[in-house]
């Protein structure tokens, strides 16, 4: 869902106007991660220090900053260099496979990949919402990501809209060619997806998307998702959640999507916290874990 700046503002696409008074985001008393942000975009660029001690205060232990070009993704590992619970992907968006086609190759990816701070392929896949590239290009690419995540075992986050189809047919053949770790990122697709996408062996990661009051089905696929394949995101600096919807948002907001989540699956918000928690930490078996985690243990 994510590298749609162009498309939509970070604020969220609602009208301008006077800005009601939002109560603060309730901490959760254990650490948790978002598996997926933008630290490089817009708002969030200009103060990453504030930026991570507003998430650090509601007890986001870990972010995973997303690259979606190669040309920009030096930024990417920048800001991962920076903080001690930032995390990097290398990989090309959808939008941008027709402009970096001659520059991505599996090989290209798994050299880039070797970064120590390097824990993830992508975000790439298939975006016919906007068609900004050629299908057919959108295809390739992301069939060499996926390759890429092959040879590394770095999982590939996934990104899909209005490319379902397409999207379930390229992971069913590349997983008979071999076996690859991955996410379906900001989910946001009908519950068939994340069921198919769970058959295959990958994660599924919710958004602030969950929160919104028309995606039903999309809380119909959080509810089936087994607790040990879910995962937690913002896709900060876009989609924050309800009632935060409107906003700039952050990776603070984790933290009110994770509690939306644990109310849809009748937990406590700190037993999903530990629970998605270790499930990001299986999936993205590179990245070390922060101090945080070991005192929560």
């Amino acid at each position: 869902m994510s590298e749609q700046a162009q498309d939509r503002p970070e604020q969220g696409g609602k009208k301008k106007g006077k800005k009601r008074e939002l109560p603060p985001i309730q901490p959760v008393e254990a650490p948790f991660v978002d598996s997926h942000c933008h630290l490089t975009y817009g708002t969030l660029a200009k103060e990453p220090e504030a930026v991570v001690a507003r998430a650090r205060a509601v007890g986001v232990g870990g972010m995973l900053t997303i690259s979606t070009k190669l040309e920009t993704f030096q930024d990417v590992l920048a800001m991962a260099e920076r903080f001690e619970e930032v995390w990097a992907s290398v990989g090309t968006h959808p939008h941008h496979a027709e402009a970096e086609r001659d520059m991505v190759s599996a090989d290209g990816l798994v050299e880039l990949a070797a970064h120590p701070k390097v824990i993830a392929i992508g975000e790439a896949g298939l975006d016919y919402f906007y068609d900004r590239s050629p299908r057919e290009v959108q295809q390739r690419v992301f069939r060499e990501h996926i390759e890429a995540a092959r040879e590394t075992g770095l999982p590939l986050v996934v990104h899909t809209r209005e490319a379902e189809e397409d999207t379930a047919r390229i992971l069913r053949e590349e997983t008979e060619k071999g076996a690859f770790p991955f996410v379906m990122h900001c989910f946001s697709s009908a519950p068939w997806l994340a069921e198919e996408a769970v058959r295959l062996g990958g994660y599924v990661s919710f958004s602030g998307i969950l929160t919104f009051r028309k995606s039903e089905e999309v809380r119909q696929a959080a509810e089936m998702v087994p607790l040990e394949r879910l995962l937690v995101e913002t896709d900060a600096p876009f989609l924050a959640p309800e009632p935060y919807r409107g906003r700039i948002c952050e990776p603070a907001h984790t933290a009110v999507t994770l509690r939306h989540l644990a109310d849809l699956r009748g937990v406590a918000p700190e037993e999903l916290a530990r629970v998605t928690s270790e499930n990001f930490f299986r999936l993205f078996s590179k990245a070390r874990r922060p101090e945080v985690f070991a005192r929560a243990a």
